[in-house]
């Protein structure tokens, strides 16, 4: 068997360093409240120690979240036949999963706002042990993925 060779869409990268920087954002924000009320209860000293620690590590984050996502995405590769649906991700701890056709129970793509925002879709494959995630690719692409591993998977749309 092959490794997979399809990649995401180039947008991931934007995607997921958005994403970082909001999440380091909103971590900035509460460590700025903890800091204020910090100062105006004079909590004990190593309150503020703790505070700055944190305040490193977010910041060490932040900074790993501009260089994370492109190894990411350079890592990131699927492929799907009729017998084996292929992931394979992981910057320093590589991970290849090959899930069977035959255990594939539903399969759904969805988007959140970021992802609306550059017209990509993520594909949801669950099995009864386990979910998988293809994320962040072009809408159409992620729209004929889902109905072709829909198809192998053999799986019955269920009218409401």
């Amino acid at each position: 068997m092959n490794m997979p060779q399809k990649k995401l869409a180039p947008e991931a990268v934007k995607v997921w360093r958005i994403s970082s920087i909001i999440s380091s954002a909103v971590g900035f924000l509460v460590l700025a409240v903890l800091f204020y009320l910090d100062h105006y209860f004079s909590w004990r000293e190593w309150a503020e120690w703790l505070l700055i620690a944190l305040t490193l590590f977010t910041a060490v984050e932040l900074i790993w979240s501009m260089f994370q996502p492109k190894w990411l995405y350079k890592s990131w590769r699927f492929d799907i036949d009729e017998d084996f649906l292929q992931l394979k991700s992981g910057v320093w701890q590589e991970q290849h999963h090959l899930v069977p056709m035959t255990k594939i129970q539903a399969v759904s793509t969805e988007k959140g706002p970021l992802l609306r925002k550059f017209g990509l879709n993520s594909i949801m494959i669950e099995t009864m042990g386990s979910s998988h995630t293809i994320p962040a690719l072009p809408e159409k692409e992620a729209i004929e993925i889902r109905n072709k591993i829909a198809h192998f998977a053999k799986i019955k749309e269920v009218e409401q």
